[in-house]
């Protein structure tokens, strides 16, 4: 079960597609697409849109940007404070500029603009995002990190550890030599590790075989 992420709510409108991360721990959401009607679907399903911290656009299509500056908008008027990272393609900025200018909106809160590009974008929280430029669409790979197991604290001490740091290095799987020749295995006083999720986030229609061969294992999302 997982303990960091919720990777299992989507909001759809018609053909369109939403995806969000959920963050629980510290009451972040990490928001894909922001398409027509987000607003609404948020609200409906029960979430904070304050609770937005990074959005993450693929493309420049209308259908993935339909609704962000109307999202935008809101966050500055209910008064948003802290910042917002927005990770898109380069000329969002030129978007996002006409679209405050005829409006006669500005933001109360400080707006991050990352440039997407092929490699690692975010890492934070015990989870990795990658984003790969495809034909002009940027995919995105997933990677929740892998959780160590659960110490079995009576064991230890049935085995005569004394509680402290060694705990710790156990608990990491780490194993230690003896003068008179025994080791003591980590392995021994753990459950096993809970590898972390795997989703591919696909926003095309064609791809290589080589594509889906290198997701083996991973949740796939297409956003077609």
């Amino acid at each position: 079960m997982l303990r960091y992420l919720c990777f299992d709510t989507y909001i759809a409108n018609n053909t369109n597609i939403s995806f969000l991360i959920k963050l629980p721990a510290i009451k972040d959401i990490w928001l894909f697409n922001c398409i027509e009607g987000s607003q609404f679907n948020f609200l409906n399903q029960g979430f904070k849109i304050n609770n937005i911290s990074k959005i993450i656009i693929p493309n420049l299509h209308i259908s993935s940007i339909s609704g962000l500056l109307g999202l935008l908008s809101t966050l500055n008027l209910i008064g948003r404070t802290k910042s917002l990272h927005i990770y898109a393609p380069i000329d969002l900025k030129y978007y996002l500029d006409l679209g405050k200018k005829y409006s006669k909106t500005n933001f109360s809160y400080v707006l991050y603009i990352h440039v997407l590009k092929t490699g690692l974008i975010i890492n934070q929280y015990r989870c990795r995002i990658y984003s790969l430029n495809y034909c002009n669409y940027y995919q995105f790979c997933i990677i929740q990190s892998e959780q160590y197991g659960t110490f079995y604290l009576d064991k230890a001490k049935n085995n005569y550890l004394l509680p402290g740091p060694l705990y710790g290095k156990l608990k990491k799987g780490f194993s230690f030599l003896f003068p008179d020749g025994f080791i003591l295995n980590g392995s021994h006083f753990t459950s096993s590790n809970v590898l972390g999720y795997q989703i591919s986030c696909l926003f095309s229609s064609f791809y290589t075989r080589r594509v889906f061969e290198s997701m083996h294992n991973a949740r796939l999302i297409l956003f077609m």
